[in-house]
């Protein structure tokens, strides 16, 4: 069996991800990884709510547990581009536990 070197999970449910379209970026995220080819090293996953409503849509990536909040399907490539693949977080997207980083929302 593979083991991922990073595993994504996005929220699908609770309040308000789905309303801000998770289930677009969920499958942009898949859909990007597999266009790649990058299937045996990433994973994304649906994930039940984070219990974060409002900050939505939000994900959080393993191994090194970052949080992402406000996400767009726009956000997909870049994050997959520069945190994925790179290794850097997109620190616009990142999660502060209110919303995204206050000088990052834009």
């Amino acid at each position: 069996m593979d083991i991922f070197k990073k595993h994504v999970f996005i929220c699908t449910n609770g309040k308000s991800c789905p309303n801000y379209g998770s289930e677009a970026v969920l499958e942009k995220m898949r859909e990007e990884i597999h266009k790649r080819g990058l299937k045996k090293e990433i994973r994304i996953n649906k994930a039940g709510c984070f219990d974060q409503c409002g900050n939505g849509v939000v994900a959080v990536v393993y191994p090194e547990s970052t949080w992402y909040a406000h996400l767009t399907v726009d956000d997909c490539d870049e994050i997959i581009e520069s945190h994925l693949i790179g290794g850097k977080p997109v620190e616009r997207c990142l999660y502060d536990g209110r919303g995204r980083v206050p000088e990052c929302n834009s």
